[in-house]
């Protein structure tokens, strides 16, 4: 990620090195930033969870959009889905190693955001 702009003797400026794909900030971004998922991730660091209390954790979440993103993180390979009863059909979630992987960042993050007070503007 070494792009640079330089201004050309007519006066125009000229990109050298530009990104030809994401680079591994937006990748990472992809992978970890989607609505809810650094949460889902973070709620399970310390042991699996059941989905309904998962989605209990994520107030602010429907249970339609937990299962989606537990489903995309979980093809990501970051979470694996255990079926611990038949009947009732009940499963739990929790982190692959390259799920953990992602938990320091997520706690940089967390701290940085508490520490700066970061406010959501409300739509």
């Amino acid at each position: 990620m070494k792009s640079r702009i330089k201004t050309e003797t007519n006066g125009k400026k000229k990109v050298y090195d530009a990104c030809k794909e994401p680079c591994a900030i937006e990748k990472g971004m992809r992978l970890i930033g989607g609505k809810w998922k650094g949460s889902i991730i973070y709620h399970l660091k310390d042991e699996p969870v059941r989905f309904n209390d998962l989605a209990r954790m994520l107030g602010g979440a429907s249970k339609k959009m937990v299962d989606q993103r537990l489903k995309e993180l979980e093809h990501e390979g970051m979470v694996i889905r255990k079926v611990i009863n038949e009947r009732p059909v009940a499963v739990t979630y929790e982190l692959t190693d390259f799920g953990r992987s992602a938990l320091k960042i997520l706690e940089d993050l967390r701290q940085w955001s508490e520490l700066n007070n970061i406010q959501l503007a409300i739509p």
